[in-house]
């Protein structure tokens, strides 16, 4: 059998727990002090705190996410040539997140980027894990359900319970979503366009 249309994933490690460490601060800084994100998540039924629609700037304001997105950069150049691809992304765009137990974040794209992806700070067991969708799903008009069995690329959807330190990236047109945790701790996480 032969393989067409990939969709690829890449999955990276941090490997810096004393920066993972200082993320984590960062994050729960932000979660108490942005007043604009704060209100964001309340308005839109988000359950915990995001600076997706107030701070974008975060780079410039703490060093330590400044250091995280020169490591994000690195990352993302890597996958970016294992993609075949004659350009160099370029951060566009990050955001921090701390997710509440039972918390979702709903089936969505990144548009106007090239690479999109999340570095997991902090994640309780059955935290809430990440869901991508086969992008040709809407235009399997009369395919036959698979097999639970049948191989991951064959899969309408593969589902990753993301761990401390694990960087994910995708191109962006791949639809995905953060299914509900069930642990009471926090998830924080950083997420992040390339254009």
């Amino acid at each position: 059998m032969r393989q067409l249309f990939a969709t690829p994933l890449y999955e990276g490690a941090l490997g810096d727990d004393a920066l993972l460490a200082e993320l984590a601060h960062s994050i729960r800084s932000l979660a108490a002090d942005d007043r604009a994100g704060q209100r964001w998540a309340r308005e839109h039924h988000y359950r915990g705190y995001t600076s997706y629609a107030s701070l974008d700037d975060l780079p410039r304001r703490d060093p330590v996410i400044g250091e995280l997105a020169r490591k994000l950069q690195r990352h993302a150049a890597g996958f970016a040539k294992d993609l075949g691809w004659t350009v160099r992304p370029r951060l566009d765009s990050l955001w921090v997140n701390l997710l509440k137990g039972g918390g979702h974040h709903g089936g969505h794209i990144h548009p106007h980027s090239i690479l999109s992806g999340t570095l997991y700070v902090e994640v309780p067991a059955d935290g809430g894990a990440i869901r991508f969708e086969d992008p040709r799903l809407p235009l399997m008009m009369a395919a036959p359900l698979r097999s639970p069995d049948a191989p991951e690329p064959l899969q309408p959807f593969v589902t990753l319970a993301p761990v401390a330190g694990q960087i994910l990236l995708w191109e962006s047109w791949l639809r995905h979503e953060v299914l509900p945790g069930r642990a009471k701790a926090d998830r924080l996480s950083i997420s992040f366009n390339f254009a």
